[in-house]
Protein backbone atom coordinates (compact mmCIF):
# COMPACT_ATOMS: atom_id res chain seq x y z
CA UNK A 1 0.00 0.00 0.00
CA UNK A 2 1.01 3.48 -0.96
CA UNK A 3 2.11 5.80 2.32
CA UNK A 4 -0.58 8.53 0.60
CA UNK A 5 -3.37 5.95 0.39
CA UNK A 6 -2.59 4.39 3.92
CA UNK A 7 -2.55 8.47 4.98
CA UNK A 8 -5.82 8.39 4.06
CA UNK A 9 -7.14 5.23 5.05
CA UNK A 10 -5.75 6.52 8.54
CA UNK A 11 -7.46 9.53 8.23
CA UNK A 12 -10.83 7.83 6.97
CA UNK A 13 -10.24 5.74 10.52
CA UNK A 14 -11.29 8.61 12.88
CA UNK A 15 -14.38 9.47 10.86
CA UNK A 16 -18.04 8.40 12.12
CA UNK A 17 -19.84 9.01 9.31
CA UNK A 18 -24.32 9.02 8.81
CA UNK A 19 -26.27 8.44 6.04
CA UNK A 20 -29.99 8.33 4.97
CA UNK A 21 -32.09 5.45 4.54
CA UNK A 22 -32.64 2.34 6.17
CA UNK A 23 -29.99 0.48 3.95
CA UNK A 24 -26.12 1.20 3.79
CA UNK A 25 -25.23 2.63 0.42
CA UNK A 26 -22.68 1.66 -1.33
CA UNK A 27 -20.46 4.61 -0.55
CA UNK A 28 -20.24 3.81 3.30
CA UNK A 29 -19.89 -0.45 2.74
CA UNK A 30 -16.70 0.61 0.01
CA UNK A 31 -15.36 3.14 3.25
CA UNK A 32 -15.46 0.84 5.93
CA UNK A 33 -13.60 -1.71 3.70
CA UNK A 34 -11.20 1.12 2.80
CA UNK A 35 -10.60 1.94 7.29
CA UNK A 36 -13.97 3.48 7.46
CA UNK A 37 -13.71 4.46 11.45
CA UNK A 38 -17.62 4.00 11.42
CA UNK A 39 -21.32 5.25 11.32
CA UNK A 40 -23.10 7.01 13.64
CA UNK A 41 -26.83 5.85 13.01
CA UNK A 42 -30.03 8.31 13.56
CA UNK A 43 -33.84 7.60 14.04
CA UNK A 44 -34.04 7.52 9.83
CA UNK A 45 -32.10 4.92 9.56
CA UNK A 46 -34.09 2.97 12.13
CA UNK A 47 -37.44 1.24 11.28
CA UNK A 48 -37.42 -1.65 13.27
CA UNK A 49 -35.13 -4.17 15.26
CA UNK A 50 -34.63 -6.79 12.26
CA UNK A 51 -34.16 -4.17 9.81
CA UNK A 52 -31.77 -2.76 11.72
CA UNK A 53 -29.87 -5.98 13.01
CA UNK A 54 -30.08 -6.78 9.01
CA UNK A 55 -28.63 -3.43 8.42
CA UNK A 56 -25.66 -3.51 11.06
CA UNK A 57 -24.46 -7.01 9.81
CA UNK A 58 -24.41 -5.74 6.68
CA UNK A 59 -21.81 -2.94 7.89
CA UNK A 60 -19.82 -5.83 9.28
CA UNK A 61 -19.36 -7.73 6.39
CA UNK A 62 -17.35 -5.32 5.13
CA UNK A 63 -14.77 -4.67 7.79
CA UNK A 64 -14.62 -3.93 11.75
CA UNK A 65 -16.79 -0.86 12.21
CA UNK A 66 -17.87 1.03 15.36
CA UNK A 67 -21.71 1.13 14.78
CA UNK A 68 -23.06 3.87 16.92
CA UNK A 69 -25.92 5.79 18.06
CA UNK A 70 -27.13 8.13 20.36
CA UNK A 71 -29.59 5.88 22.93
CA UNK A 72 -29.86 7.60 26.45
CA UNK A 73 -33.54 6.34 27.62
CA UNK A 74 -36.31 8.82 28.00
CA UNK A 75 -36.30 11.44 25.48
CA UNK A 76 -33.40 10.81 23.26
CA UNK A 77 -33.76 7.61 21.46
CA UNK A 78 -32.33 6.13 18.22
CA UNK A 79 -33.85 2.17 18.55
CA UNK A 80 -37.45 3.98 19.52
CA UNK A 81 -37.29 7.31 17.93
CA UNK A 82 -41.18 6.70 15.99
CA UNK A 83 -42.56 4.79 18.95
CA UNK A 84 -41.00 6.60 22.06
CA UNK A 85 -37.90 4.84 24.67
CA UNK A 86 -39.49 1.87 27.01
CA UNK A 87 -36.95 3.41 29.31
CA UNK A 88 -37.46 6.46 31.41
CA UNK A 89 -34.12 8.68 31.07
CA UNK A 90 -31.72 10.52 33.48
CA UNK A 91 -33.88 12.86 35.18
CA UNK A 92 -36.13 10.13 36.40
CA UNK A 93 -33.50 7.96 37.41
CA UNK A 94 -31.82 10.37 39.25
CA UNK A 95 -35.09 11.70 41.02
CA UNK A 96 -35.38 8.23 42.34
CA UNK A 97 -31.70 7.98 43.39
CA UNK A 98 -31.20 4.16 43.45
CA UNK A 99 -28.11 3.32 41.78
CA UNK A 100 -28.80 -0.38 41.76
CA UNK A 101 -31.46 0.58 39.51
CA UNK A 102 -30.13 2.65 36.92
CA UNK A 103 -27.17 0.04 36.80
CA UNK A 104 -29.94 -2.46 35.60
CA UNK A 105 -32.07 -0.31 33.57
CA UNK A 106 -29.07 0.79 31.44
CA UNK A 107 -27.96 -3.61 31.32
CA UNK A 108 -31.62 -3.86 30.28
CA UNK A 109 -30.86 -1.14 27.32
CA UNK A 110 -27.60 -2.14 26.46
CA UNK A 111 -28.96 -5.84 25.92
CA UNK A 112 -31.51 -4.16 23.39
CA UNK A 113 -28.35 -2.51 22.35
CA UNK A 114 -26.48 -5.41 21.46
CA UNK A 115 -29.40 -7.68 20.18
CA UNK A 116 -29.44 -5.31 17.05
CA UNK A 117 -25.49 -5.16 16.54
CA UNK A 118 -24.74 -1.82 17.87
CA UNK A 119 -21.43 -1.83 20.04
CA UNK A 120 -20.87 1.81 20.99
CA UNK A 121 -23.89 3.79 22.85
CA UNK A 122 -23.19 7.97 23.19
CA UNK A 123 -24.58 7.81 26.31
CA UNK A 124 -24.44 8.49 29.25
CA UNK A 125 -25.52 12.31 29.67
CA UNK A 126 -23.15 13.13 33.19
CA UNK A 127 -23.64 16.84 32.73
CA UNK A 128 -24.53 18.71 35.95
CA UNK A 129 -27.58 20.47 34.83
CA UNK A 130 -27.21 23.79 36.87
CA UNK A 131 -29.35 25.96 34.79
CA UNK A 132 -32.41 25.85 34.69
CA UNK A 133 -32.90 27.02 31.36
CA UNK A 134 -30.78 25.10 29.97
CA UNK A 135 -31.92 24.79 26.27
CA UNK A 136 -29.80 21.42 25.33
CA UNK A 137 -29.74 19.35 28.71
CA UNK A 138 -32.58 19.20 30.57
CA UNK A 139 -34.24 15.63 31.48
CA UNK A 140 -31.32 14.20 29.79
CA UNK A 141 -29.28 15.30 33.35
CA UNK A 142 -29.54 12.91 36.74
CA UNK A 143 -29.76 15.98 38.10
CA UNK A 144 -28.04 19.51 39.53
CA UNK A 145 -26.03 17.40 41.96
CA UNK A 146 -22.62 16.55 41.43
CA UNK A 147 -22.18 13.78 43.67
CA UNK A 148 -25.74 12.22 42.47
CA UNK A 149 -24.73 13.11 38.94
CA UNK A 150 -21.10 10.84 39.62
CA UNK A 151 -22.67 7.75 41.33
CA UNK A 152 -25.55 7.45 38.88
CA UNK A 153 -23.11 8.20 36.04
CA UNK A 154 -20.89 5.53 36.86
CA UNK A 155 -24.12 3.24 37.46
CA UNK A 156 -24.82 3.49 33.65
CA UNK A 157 -21.19 3.12 32.31
CA UNK A 158 -21.37 0.15 34.20
CA UNK A 159 -24.78 -1.12 33.31
CA UNK A 160 -23.76 -0.34 29.55
CA UNK A 161 -20.94 -2.10 29.87
CA UNK A 162 -21.86 -4.94 31.41
CA UNK A 163 -23.51 -6.01 28.43
CA UNK A 164 -20.71 -5.92 25.89
CA UNK A 165 -21.86 -1.89 24.96
CA UNK A 166 -19.12 0.98 25.10
CA UNK A 167 -19.95 3.54 27.25
CA UNK A 168 -19.78 7.32 25.89
CA UNK A 169 -19.59 9.42 29.14
CA UNK A 170 -21.03 13.25 27.64
CA UNK A 171 -20.28 16.11 27.16
CA UNK A 172 -16.77 16.69 28.64
CA UNK A 173 -15.96 19.24 30.21
CA UNK A 174 -19.75 19.56 31.30
CA UNK A 175 -22.97 21.12 29.24
CA UNK A 176 -25.37 21.42 32.06
CA UNK A 177 -24.50 25.21 33.11
CA UNK A 178 -25.08 26.15 29.79
CA UNK A 179 -27.62 28.78 28.35
CA UNK A 180 -27.28 28.57 24.51
CA UNK A 181 -27.61 25.60 22.26
CA UNK A 182 -24.15 23.83 20.59
CA UNK A 183 -26.65 22.73 17.82
CA UNK A 184 -27.07 26.90 17.08
CA UNK A 185 -23.85 28.14 18.62
CA UNK A 186 -21.10 27.94 20.98
CA UNK A 187 -22.12 27.69 24.52
CA UNK A 188 -20.56 29.50 27.32
CA UNK A 189 -19.62 27.72 30.53
CA UNK A 190 -18.87 30.66 32.80
CA UNK A 191 -16.70 28.60 35.91
CA UNK A 192 -13.50 28.96 36.93
CA UNK A 193 -10.77 26.06 37.11
CA UNK A 194 -11.56 25.40 40.79
CA UNK A 195 -15.88 25.83 40.04
CA UNK A 196 -15.20 23.43 37.29
CA UNK A 197 -13.43 20.83 39.27
CA UNK A 198 -15.72 20.48 41.97
CA UNK A 199 -18.96 20.68 39.43
CA UNK A 200 -18.27 19.83 36.09
CA UNK A 201 -15.50 17.48 36.02
CA UNK A 202 -16.38 15.43 39.40
CA UNK A 203 -18.88 12.99 37.46
CA UNK A 204 -16.25 12.90 34.34
CA UNK A 205 -13.59 11.64 37.45
CA UNK A 206 -15.67 8.64 38.50
CA UNK A 207 -16.63 7.68 35.38
CA UNK A 208 -13.08 7.49 34.02
CA UNK A 209 -12.13 5.36 37.34
CA UNK A 210 -15.28 2.65 36.26
CA UNK A 211 -13.50 2.35 33.65
CA UNK A 212 -15.66 4.63 30.75
CA UNK A 213 -14.59 3.32 26.92
CA UNK A 214 -15.16 6.70 25.89
CA UNK A 215 -15.63 10.17 26.64
CA UNK A 216 -17.00 12.41 24.22
CA UNK A 217 -16.24 16.12 23.87
CA UNK A 218 -18.59 19.63 23.89
CA UNK A 219 -18.64 21.90 21.62
CA UNK A 220 -18.74 24.83 24.83
CA UNK A 221 -16.34 27.45 25.69
CA UNK A 222 -15.10 27.77 28.89
CA UNK A 223 -12.92 30.85 28.91
CA UNK A 224 -10.76 29.74 31.79
CA UNK A 225 -9.42 26.65 30.25
CA UNK A 226 -10.40 26.85 26.38
CA UNK A 227 -10.03 30.42 25.61
CA UNK A 228 -12.38 31.16 23.11
CA UNK A 229 -12.25 27.73 21.75
CA UNK A 230 -14.44 25.55 22.35
CA UNK A 231 -13.66 22.50 24.04
CA UNK A 232 -13.79 19.71 21.01
CA UNK A 233 -11.15 22.29 19.26
CA UNK A 234 -8.87 22.62 22.60
CA UNK A 235 -5.68 20.93 23.26
CA UNK A 236 -5.90 22.78 26.72
CA UNK A 237 -9.13 20.62 27.51
CA UNK A 238 -8.70 17.46 25.59
CA UNK A 239 -4.79 16.74 25.64
CA UNK A 240 -3.87 18.88 29.29
CA UNK A 241 -6.82 17.80 31.28
CA UNK A 242 -8.51 14.54 30.07
CA UNK A 243 -5.96 13.22 29.01
CA UNK A 244 -3.15 14.68 31.41
CA UNK A 245 -5.27 16.00 34.18
CA UNK A 246 -8.03 13.16 34.91
CA UNK A 247 -6.04 10.41 33.43
CA UNK A 248 -7.89 9.05 30.92
CA UNK A 249 -6.54 6.51 28.26
CA UNK A 250 -9.57 5.55 26.62
CA UNK A 251 -11.01 6.78 23.07
CA UNK A 252 -12.29 10.26 22.95
CA UNK A 253 -15.22 11.00 20.68
CA UNK A 254 -16.26 14.70 19.46
CA UNK A 255 -19.95 15.93 19.97
CA UNK A 256 -21.29 15.99 16.24
CA UNK A 257 -19.24 18.35 14.09
CA UNK A 258 -22.00 19.95 11.77
CA UNK A 259 -23.05 21.95 14.84
CA UNK A 260 -22.63 25.64 14.03
CA UNK A 261 -20.78 25.84 16.95
CA UNK A 262 -18.07 24.17 14.65
CA UNK A 263 -19.30 24.90 11.35
CA UNK A 264 -19.76 28.58 11.60
CA UNK A 265 -16.47 29.38 13.32
CA UNK A 266 -13.47 27.23 11.68
CA UNK A 267 -15.45 24.90 9.13
CA UNK A 268 -16.64 21.39 9.25
CA UNK A 269 -13.61 20.33 7.42
CA UNK A 270 -10.73 22.04 9.37
CA UNK A 271 -12.72 21.86 12.31
CA UNK A 272 -12.18 18.00 12.40
CA UNK A 273 -8.52 18.26 11.69
CA UNK A 274 -8.44 20.73 14.65
CA UNK A 275 -9.84 18.38 16.70
CA UNK A 276 -7.94 15.61 15.90
CA UNK A 277 -4.93 17.97 16.54
CA UNK A 278 -6.10 18.81 19.97
CA UNK A 279 -6.89 15.54 20.82
CA UNK A 280 -9.51 13.80 19.70
CA UNK A 281 -9.37 9.79 18.40
CA UNK A 282 -12.71 9.64 16.78
CA UNK A 283 -15.04 12.64 15.01
CA UNK A 284 -18.36 12.19 15.12
CA UNK A 285 -20.91 13.60 12.24
CA UNK A 286 -24.12 14.17 12.79
CA UNK A 287 -26.92 13.77 10.09
CA UNK A 288 -25.85 16.33 7.64
CA UNK A 289 -22.96 15.57 6.20
CA UNK A 290 -23.14 14.24 3.27
CA UNK A 291 -20.36 11.68 0.97
CA UNK A 292 -18.87 14.76 -0.55
CA UNK A 293 -18.27 16.51 2.95
CA UNK A 294 -16.48 13.09 4.18
CA UNK A 295 -14.92 13.24 1.24
CA UNK A 296 -13.30 16.92 1.97
CA UNK A 297 -13.00 16.22 5.58
CA UNK A 298 -10.48 13.24 4.62
CA UNK A 299 -8.81 15.45 2.25
CA UNK A 300 -8.58 18.39 5.15
CA UNK A 301 -6.77 15.65 7.58
CA UNK A 302 -4.63 14.40 5.45
CA UNK A 303 -3.77 18.62 4.48
CA UNK A 304 -3.33 19.02 7.93
CA UNK A 305 -0.86 15.84 8.12
CA UNK A 306 1.27 17.64 5.01
CA UNK A 307 1.50 20.71 6.48
CA UNK A 308 2.55 19.93 9.75
CA UNK A 309 -0.65 21.34 11.95
CA UNK A 310 -1.88 17.87 12.82
CA UNK A 311 1.26 15.55 14.08
CA UNK A 312 1.01 12.09 12.07
CA UNK A 313 2.07 10.45 15.83
CA UNK A 314 -1.25 12.09 16.99
CA UNK A 315 -2.91 10.01 14.19
CA UNK A 316 -1.29 7.15 14.61
CA UNK A 317 -2.20 7.37 18.57
CA UNK A 318 -5.97 7.86 17.34
CA UNK A 319 -5.63 4.72 15.42
CA UNK A 320 -3.82 2.83 18.24
CA UNK A 321 -7.32 4.12 20.39
CA UNK A 322 -9.75 2.96 18.55
CA UNK A 323 -8.02 -0.64 17.92
CA UNK A 324 -7.92 -1.24 21.64
CA UNK A 325 -11.88 -0.20 21.30
CA UNK A 326 -12.35 -2.82 18.92
CA UNK A 327 -10.86 -5.21 20.86
CA UNK A 328 -12.80 -4.23 23.91
CA UNK A 329 -15.69 -4.88 21.80
CA UNK A 330 -14.95 -8.72 20.65
CA UNK A 331 -14.02 -9.30 24.71
CA UNK A 332 -16.63 -7.84 26.32
CA UNK A 333 -19.16 -8.78 23.46
CA UNK A 334 -18.47 -12.43 24.01
CA UNK A 335 -18.47 -11.85 28.12
CA UNK A 336 -21.82 -10.52 27.80
CA UNK A 337 -24.50 -12.48 28.91
CA UNK A 338 -26.81 -13.14 25.47
CA UNK A 339 -28.74 -10.61 24.03
CA UNK A 340 -31.89 -12.67 23.50
CA UNK A 341 -34.18 -9.98 23.07
CA UNK A 342 -35.41 -8.39 19.84
CA UNK A 343 -34.08 -4.77 21.09
CA UNK A 344 -38.27 -3.76 21.06
CA UNK A 345 -38.08 -2.93 24.60
CA UNK A 346 -37.34 -4.41 27.88
CA UNK A 347 -39.09 -7.99 28.11
CA UNK A 348 -38.47 -7.69 31.75
CA UNK A 349 -40.60 -4.58 31.98
CA UNK A 350 -37.92 -3.06 34.16
CA UNK A 351 -38.10 0.64 32.62
CA UNK A 352 -41.65 0.66 32.95
CA UNK A 353 -41.03 -0.15 36.68
CA UNK A 354 -38.41 2.68 37.06
CA UNK A 355 -41.02 5.29 35.32
CA UNK A 356 -43.83 4.30 38.36
CA UNK A 357 -41.10 4.81 41.21
CA UNK A 358 -39.82 8.04 39.36
CA UNK A 359 -43.52 9.87 38.70
CA UNK A 360 -44.69 12.27 41.47
CA UNK A 361 -48.53 13.23 42.03
CA UNK A 362 -49.26 15.99 44.31
CA UNK A 363 -52.74 16.07 45.25
CA UNK A 364 -55.79 13.82 44.90
CA UNK A 365 -57.61 13.27 41.33
CA UNK A 366 -60.64 12.69 40.85
CA UNK A 367 -62.23 9.97 38.96
CA UNK A 368 -62.11 10.42 35.43
CA UNK A 369 -65.14 11.38 33.52
CA UNK A 370 -64.74 11.61 29.72
CA UNK A 371 -60.87 13.26 29.82
CA UNK A 372 -60.15 15.67 27.19
CA UNK A 373 -56.31 15.74 27.54
CA UNK A 374 -54.84 18.92 26.48
CA UNK A 375 -51.07 18.74 25.15
CA UNK A 376 -49.37 22.24 25.20
CA UNK A 377 -46.86 21.79 22.74
CA UNK A 378 -43.00 22.67 22.83
CA UNK A 379 -40.98 22.94 19.87
CA UNK A 380 -38.65 19.86 20.31
CA UNK A 381 -35.29 20.30 20.36
CA UNK A 382 -32.00 19.45 18.06
CA UNK A 383 -31.06 16.40 20.06
CA UNK A 384 -34.37 15.02 20.92
CA UNK A 385 -35.48 15.40 17.57
CA UNK A 386 -39.59 15.16 16.32
CA UNK A 387 -39.78 12.45 18.87
CA UNK A 388 -43.19 11.58 20.00
CA UNK A 389 -44.20 12.51 23.88
CA UNK A 390 -47.63 13.07 25.24
CA UNK A 391 -50.09 11.14 27.23
CA UNK A 392 -52.85 9.37 26.37
CA UNK A 393 -55.82 8.06 28.95
CA UNK A 394 -58.47 5.16 27.79
CA UNK A 395 -61.64 6.94 26.35
CA UNK A 396 -60.35 10.04 26.40
CA UNK A 397 -60.14 12.76 23.84
CA UNK A 398 -56.69 14.07 22.83
CA UNK A 399 -56.21 17.69 22.10
CA UNK A 400 -53.14 19.11 20.76
CA UNK A 401 -52.88 23.21 21.54
CA UNK A 402 -50.52 26.30 20.64
CA UNK A 403 -49.88 27.90 23.56
CA UNK A 404 -49.13 30.91 21.22
CA UNK A 405 -51.97 30.68 18.91
CA UNK A 406 -54.87 28.75 21.21
CA UNK A 407 -57.23 30.36 23.70
CA UNK A 408 -58.20 29.35 27.31
CA UNK A 409 -61.59 30.60 26.28
CA UNK A 410 -62.33 27.89 23.77
CA UNK A 411 -60.15 24.78 25.48
CA UNK A 412 -62.53 25.01 29.04
CA UNK A 413 -65.75 25.52 26.61
CA UNK A 414 -64.42 21.97 24.94
CA UNK A 415 -63.86 20.69 28.57
CA UNK A 416 -67.29 21.49 29.87
CA UNK A 417 -68.34 18.72 31.74
CA UNK A 418 -65.67 16.60 31.43
CA UNK A 419 -62.46 15.81 33.34
CA UNK A 420 -59.85 18.40 32.17
CA UNK A 421 -56.00 17.13 31.97
CA UNK A 422 -53.33 19.50 30.79
CA UNK A 423 -49.97 18.09 29.60
CA UNK A 424 -47.04 20.44 29.58
CA UNK A 425 -42.76 20.12 28.85
CA UNK A 426 -40.64 22.34 30.58
CA UNK A 427 -43.23 24.98 31.21
CA UNK A 428 -40.51 26.98 32.85
CA UNK A 429 -38.84 27.44 29.94
CA UNK A 430 -42.11 28.85 27.89
CA UNK A 431 -44.15 31.85 29.29
CA UNK A 432 -46.33 31.20 27.04
CA UNK A 433 -47.32 28.03 28.12
CA UNK A 434 -46.95 29.47 32.02
CA UNK A 435 -50.10 32.40 30.65
CA UNK A 436 -51.95 29.34 29.22
CA UNK A 437 -52.04 26.90 32.12
CA UNK A 438 -52.88 29.74 34.72
CA UNK A 439 -55.31 30.89 32.60
CA UNK A 440 -57.00 27.29 32.48
CA UNK A 441 -56.91 26.99 35.84
CA UNK A 442 -59.09 30.32 36.83
CA UNK A 443 -61.69 28.66 35.33
CA UNK A 444 -60.97 24.53 35.82
CA UNK A 445 -58.85 24.88 38.75
CA UNK A 446 -59.92 20.56 39.05
CA UNK A 447 -57.96 20.42 36.20
CA UNK A 448 -54.99 18.20 36.39
CA UNK A 449 -51.51 19.54 35.33
CA UNK A 450 -49.11 17.07 33.72
CA UNK A 451 -45.59 18.21 33.70
CA UNK A 452 -43.32 15.97 31.32
CA UNK A 453 -40.07 17.99 31.42
CA UNK A 454 -38.22 19.26 34.52
CA UNK A 455 -40.89 19.95 36.97
CA UNK A 456 -38.93 23.26 37.91
CA UNK A 457 -42.27 25.83 37.33
CA UNK A 458 -45.37 24.33 39.14
CA UNK A 459 -48.26 26.49 38.80
CA UNK A 460 -49.86 27.76 42.74
CA UNK A 461 -52.95 27.13 41.73
CA UNK A 462 -53.49 23.54 40.26
CA UNK A 463 -54.88 21.51 43.16
CA UNK A 464 -53.49 18.32 41.43
CA UNK A 465 -49.61 18.78 39.81
CA UNK A 466 -47.84 15.43 38.21
CA UNK A 467 -44.47 15.32 38.00
CA UNK A 468 -43.03 12.62 35.05
CA UNK A 469 -39.36 13.66 34.78
CA UNK A 470 -39.50 12.91 31.25
CA UNK A 471 -41.84 12.80 28.26
CA UNK A 472 -40.82 9.37 27.12
CA UNK A 473 -43.29 6.01 26.88
CA UNK A 474 -42.64 4.88 29.78
CA UNK A 475 -43.24 7.97 31.43
CA UNK A 476 -46.72 8.47 29.88
CA UNK A 477 -47.53 4.90 30.62
CA UNK A 478 -47.11 5.39 34.35
CA UNK A 479 -48.59 8.46 34.82
CA UNK A 480 -52.13 7.06 32.98
CA UNK A 481 -51.64 4.43 35.14
CA UNK A 482 -51.31 6.78 37.87
CA UNK A 483 -54.37 9.59 36.64
CA UNK A 484 -56.48 5.90 35.94
CA UNK A 485 -56.32 4.40 39.27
Amino acid sequence: MSAERELRRMAAGTLLVPFTGTVAPDWVKRGIADGLGGVTLFGFNVAGPDQLRELNAELRAHGDPVISLDEEGGDVTRLHYHVGSPYPGNAALGSIDDVELTESVHRALGRDLAAVGVNLDMAPSADVNTADDNPVIGTRSFGNDPALVARHTVAAVRGLQAAGIAACVKHFPGHGATRQDSHLEIPLVDADLDLLGSRELVPFRAAIEAGTQTIMTAHVRVPALTGDAPATLSPAALTGLLRDGLGFEGVVITDAMDMKAITESVGLPGGCALSIAAGSDLVCLGPLPTQEDVTAIIDAIVAAVRDGSLPLSRLEEAADRTARLRAWFHTAGAAAPGATRDGSGDGAGIGLAAARRAVRLEGTPAPLVDPLVVRLETPPTIAVGEVPWGLTLPGGEHLPADPENDHADAIVERAAGRSLVVVLRDAHRYPATQKLVAELLTHRPDAAIVEMGLPIWRPSAASVYVAAYGGAKANAQATAELLTT
